[in-house]
């Protein structure tokens, strides 16, 4: 039976390993290679080589491939001192990985060396109990929970588009959700409008979807708007804002909508529905069409049910 010891020496002879020095020098001339750290999660949230790639040594052979699909891509492994590396670049290499080295030194020698290091955003015990499943998807984890956490989305609309809308992204961890609406809670609006309760009927719809959103998730900052939006106050709320989410109900809003976002560069999560017909649509201004290039002007009024 080979000792831990034993098996790294073995590890040595088939893996080539690089200095942190190299590395830096291959991250600055912009050569061709993948960085994959393979350490636990408490170790990768203390601090990481930028762009490095996640994946811990535990799930490496399960996930790796969903991270880097071409096997003849030079990857340069790394740990926090240099033995798990040669591990994990070995696996890599018996998973058909032409090209994959180790770090020697690891995370330590680079921190030590003074190199560039990143850190995502501090979390919570209970936020990380709370988004553990966004963990586990690719094209989330802990970074992009990072991003959801810091991003500002102002909801137009606390109705039947925007009472889904605000729930998921209540639940998702938005860090700060803006709420417009002038409108009240009416009891017709309770069989569709989930944000809001019968207990609520008669107060602002701002107030209700706030009390829904902060009871899903406390973590969320809201700011409720209980006004129309106007031409006069629309820059100064979008100003506040990473993205609009569109759910208003008429179409002069929605024109208003579209034309701040565009004169603010701001992207527009755009939706709306008539029985069981919708569209969904993203607006990024200046990299695709917006609202009214497909829409140049309003229909005439009562031409289009609300």
């Amino acid at each position: 039976m080979k000792s831990y010891r034993q098996i790294v020496e073995e590890a040595k002879t088939e893996i080539p390993e690089v200095t942190v020095a190299e590395v830096k020098e291959d991250k600055e001339d912009g050569n061709d290679f993948v960085l994959l750290d393979v350490r636990d999660e408490d170790e990768f949230r203390a601090g990481y080589i930028p762009d490095a790639i996640h994946v811990t040594r535990g799930m490496l052979e399960f996930s790796v491939e969903d991270f880097i699909p071409d096997r003849d891509q030079k990857v340069v492994v790394y740990c926090a001192a240099g033995l798990r590396s040669l591990l994990a670049a070995k696996s890599l290499r018996e998973m058909g990985y032409t090209d994959t080295v180790s770090m020697a030194g690891g995370y330590r020698d680079w921190s030590a060396a003074g190199f560039p290091i990143a850190q995502d955003k501090e979390m919570s015990h209970d936020q990380l109990d709370r988004y553990s499943r966004h963990f586990m998807l690719t094209e989330v984890g802990e970074r992009g929970q990072a991003k959801l956490l810091d991003a500002k989305v102002l909801m137009v609309g606390a109705g039947g588009l925007g009472s889904p809308a605000g729930v998921y992204l209540g639940a998702a961890g938005i860090g700060h959700i803006g709420i417009i609406d002038s409108d009240v809670v009416e009891l017709s609006n309770l069989q569709r409008q989930i944000l809001h309760r019968t207990e609520s009927v008669g107060t602002p719809k701002v107030q209700s979807a706030t009390t829904t959103i902060k009871s899903l998730n406390p973590d969320v900052e809201i700011t409720p708007y209980n006004l129309r939006l106007t031409a006069d106050n629309v820059e100064e709320i979008f100003s506040e804002y990473d993205l609009i989410v569109d759910g208003c109900d008429n179409f002069a809003t929605r024109f208003l909508v579209n034309d701040a976002a565009v004169l603010m560069n701001k992207p527009i999560v755009h939706g709306s529905i008539i029985q069981f017909e919708g569209q969904v649509s993203l607006f990024k201004p200046n990299e695709g069409p917006c609202y009214r290039c497909m829409f140049p002007t309003p229909p005439p009024p009562g031409m289009v049910p609300s």
